[in-house]
């Protein structure tokens, strides 16, 4: 980090999930909304057009420390923002988690050809998620094939459309 930085590497992994949620929405051609104040647990808002302008609202994380267990990943997430995401809402809510490398000097590249934000997105639903007695953070387990990617986003946009996310 630059000696001069303002911002805490927290502060970069936040800054970086916002921005690889705004391109993959971008490139899937969606429209996006931030909120000015986070009273629901809620980063952003995807829109797209078509029947029905189906939308989902997202709760963005980004870590280095992303434990693999297997099938899914393991994620430590606020319980705050748990008891908020597993609520039964009109739009659906999900939770989006940005892996990032240990060295953050790797976490985004820029060169005459390309622009490499590293590595990847998961996303899950806590819908209907039992209430947890855990005082400050709940383990999550995200399957792998839930890639928070363009393909990713337009199935999604898909379920919203239809009925909900499975």
């Amino acid at each position: 980090m630059a000696a001069d930085s303002l911002l805490t590497n927290p502060d970069r992994e936040e800054l970086l999930s916002k921005a690889y949620a705004h391109a993959v929405a971008a490139s899937a051609g969606y429209v996006t909304a931030a909120y000015e104040l986070d009273r629901e647990g809620i980063d952003m808002r995807i829109q797209a057009g078509g029947v029905m302008r189906p939308a989902l609202e997202l709760q963005l994380k980004a870590t280095i420390n992303l434990g693999d267990g297997g099938g899914h990943v393991r994620f430590q997430l606020r319980r705050r923002n748990y008891d908020l995401l597993r609520l039964e809402a009109q739009t659906p809510r999900l939770l989006v988690v940005l892996e990032l490398p240990k060295n953050p000097d790797q976490w985004m590249e820029i060169t005459a050809d390309e622009l490499v934000i590293r590595h990847r997105a998961y996303w899950m639903s806590l819908l209907g998620y039992d209430e947890t007695t855990n005082q400050s953070s709940v383990t999550v387990h995200i399957p792998k094939q839930n890639r928070f990617d363009v393909a990713g986003l337009r199935s999604l946009m898909e379920q919203s459309r239809t009925g909900g996310i499975q």
